[in-house]
């Protein structure tokens, strides 16, 4: 009877969700999150640290695994990683701030998950799918805190999910290429999600979740790092299925700098030099901010020369081959989710509310850098038998698009999948709840079965002659599209000259 009640207690210590202040055991200690009355039905455990703070003998460095403590409050959103916002205006900026996160919200104690499940799921024995989220940002900048992020509006609808977001490391700080650091380490950032994604394989089944069906899901830099990790780790992905809207491994981003110029320039300020050893010794002791500020100021004034601070080819976390590795088979070969939107390039000109970018050259953005790599990555995809969803994503809801040229821009997909697209004070549309609820029913499906969920909601696989889903055009919440009409504007990777994206108008 004893032994009986000892395992008792240690079960409901586990996973103790109380009314408003939920418990759960983790390897990072007790975790005490809350539950607040806008969703009443979804438990919030924000700023979980599953890695040391990467400061000091740490800072640039592969990140390590977090020490038990005896308590985590995680009632409130952790620090974003250190980062700045450019001074030019954009569309986020100034039209949708719901992208962007809280002032004054970064540090570097930053390596922390959120996770957000159903409340009253606890003394169920029924796993629950998982769907892990990694912010987009070019690298550069965002975080867990961002408002348009937050899944607790889905998660209060769907009661059958678990979403959880991961912090890591941006700028000089996740993507050093310092000489002083090992081959194969130089991408830190992206070492730090495969730390994040171990943290949850260990805790998840006490927040309720399915070890089996965690599903990998990112926009952007946030999609080239899920298709990153899909190669990287091919014989333990611990990811079930991978969604990728608008990035790809094929998006051309990085840092190519094999002399480590950009490291040593910006260290060199701060008067660290001498060995490799010695400067990055000398560079972990600088104050973080000092460092984002100096990197603010010379990226905001243009100054030459320029600075890149992003991936690098390693071989390691990111590869030189990605065609060729994929042909050979060479990753991982779960299911994925992958698409773009129709404007992709006109929220990276320069912004003019009154007039919007050139058509031209935002169009020729958008094939080259979101949907001809896409193209490619689902040809590379198919080539290997590997089931791949493809979508098009064409809303254009006022409340989150106020300019009438900006349409279906880069991001604007994802307060309708967040169910976040009625958090500011315009309200949105019987027809914009319609496809959010559209879209986190395909997404849930996906996550709870990546190979039947969605045939069983009428969205087949991909092949050359099929078709995909085409979501938010012009009062329709979802209608079939060829994937030949997709593939048309590309030549490869690369789009043909003077195609026109899919959905998009003919410039004048």
């Amino acid at each position: 009877m004893a032994l009986l009640l000892t395992a008792l207690l240690g079960f409901l210590a586990k996973s103790a969700y109380a009314a408003n202040r939920p418990t759960v055991d983790t390897t990072s200690g007790p975790v005490t999150g809350l539950v607040n009355r806008t969703t009443p039905n979804v438990a919030q455990f924000l700023g979980i640290p599953f890695a040391e703070t990467p400061t000091g003998s740490l800072r640039f460095l592969p990140p390590k695994a977090k020490s038990r403590v005896n308590h985590i409050d995680a009632t409130r959103f952790g620090h974003s990683c250190p980062q700045a916002e450019p001074a030019a205006p954009n569309v986020w900026s100034v039209d949708a701030p719901n992208f962007v996160i809280p002032a004054n919200t970064t540090g570097e104690d930053c390596l922390v998950v959120n996770v957000w499940a159903p409340s009253k799921h606890s003394s169920s024995k029924q796993l629950l799918p998982v769907i892990v989220w990694i912010h987009g940002g070019g690298f550069q900048t965002g975080g867990g805190n961002i408002p348009y992020h937050d899944p607790s509006l889905w998660i209060e609808r769907s009661q059958k999910h678990i979403v959880i977001s991961i912090n890591y490391r941006l700028n000089i700080f996740g993507f050093p290429n310092a000489a002083g650091l090992k081959d194969g380490e130089r991408n830190v950032g992206l070492l730090d999600l495969r730390l994040g994604m171990e943290w949850i394989k260990a805790n998840i089944v006490n927040f309720g979740g399915d070890p089996r069906r965690i599903n990998l899901w990112g926009q952007s830099a946030g999609a080239i790092a899920v298709d990153y990790y899909n190669f990287a780790y091919p014989k333990d992905p611990i990811a079930q299925s991978y969604i990728m809207n608008s990035g790809s491994a094929l998006l051309p981003i990085g840092s190519v700098d094999p002399q480590h110029t950009n490291f040593t320039f910006v260290a060199s300020y701060f008067g660290c030099s001498g060995t490799p050893e010695a400067e990055l010794a000398c560079f972990q002791k600088v104050p973080f901010a000092d460092i984002t500020s100096f990197l603010k100021t010379y990226n905001d004034a243009g100054t030459t020369p320029a600075l890149s601070f992003s991936p690098v080819v390693d071989e390691r976390t990111k590869f030189s081959n990605y065609t060729a590795r994929a042909l050979a088979g060479d990753f991982s070969k779960r299911p994925a989710i992958m698409g773009t939107v129709v404007n992709e390039g006109e929220s990276f000109l320069p912004y003019d509310q009154a007039n919007g970018p050139n058509i031209t050259l935002a169009q020729g953005f958008t094939l080259n850098f979101f949907l001809c790599p896409v193209v490619k990555t689902v040809s590379n995809r198919y080539a290997e038998s590997v089931p791949t969803w493809r979508y098009l994503y064409a809303g254009n809801f006022s409340n989150i698009s106020p300019q009438k040229w900006e349409g279906a821009y880069h991001q604007a997909e994802l307060p309708l999948i967040f169910g976040t697209h009625d958090i500011t004070d315009k309200r949105s549309t019987k027809f914009e709840y319609a496809v959010s609820h559209k879209m986190q029913d395909y997404w849930f499906a996906f996550a709870s079965d990546p190979v039947k969920g969605l045939p069983k909601l009428g969205w087949e696989k991909y092949t050359p002659k099929g078709e995909a889903v085409l979501v938010g055009q012009e009062g329709v919440v979802s209608q079939p599209i060829k994937e030949s009409a997709l593939e048309a504007p590309c030549d490869g990777q690369v789009g043909k000259p003077g195609a026109v994206p899919p959905g998009a108008s003919p410039p004048s």
